[in-house]
């Protein structure tokens, strides 16, 4: 079957995809996979997405985590490294969700010193 071309007026971004770096964060923050938990997920609340489940896993004593919130819009991760004072944050969230929402969420909490932050548009759907 062969469809009809797609122009770009049809289509707009379905989700919005913010991949931060986060740096300047006290090394204690970034070592309690319980205390991250709780806060990726009050950041995906804030954000107004829903929950599905999250898993965090904490690396040797002292070293970092890692862990994902899974939404029914999508995800937020992070990956710390608490001897550089630094957070890896994937936030993709689709539908009515602000993902901005969670990203300041966090920011605010970690009291990050400096963010880097790219924002992708994913996805397409028609309008």
């Amino acid at each position: 079957m062969i469809s009809a071309p797609v122009t770009e007026a049809s289509y707009r971004p379905s989700g919005q995809h913010l991949i931060a770096d986060l740096y300047g964060i006290a090394p204690d923050k970034l070592r309690d996979g319980l205390k991250l938990e709780a806060l990726l997920r009050a950041a995906a609340l804030a954000a107004g997405a829903h929950i599905l489940f999250s898993h965090f896993h904490s690396f040797d004593a002292g070293q970092g985590i890692t862990g994902v919130v899974l939404l029914a819009e999508s995800h937020i991760t992070i990956h710390t490294w608490p001897e550089h004072g630094y957070a890896a944050l994937d936030i993709f969230i689709c539908g009515q969700a602000q993902a901005e929402h969670a990203l300041q969420h966090i920011k605010q909490t970690l009291q990050a010193s400096h963010c880097e932050l790219n924002r992708i548009q994913r996805g397409q759907s028609k309008v």
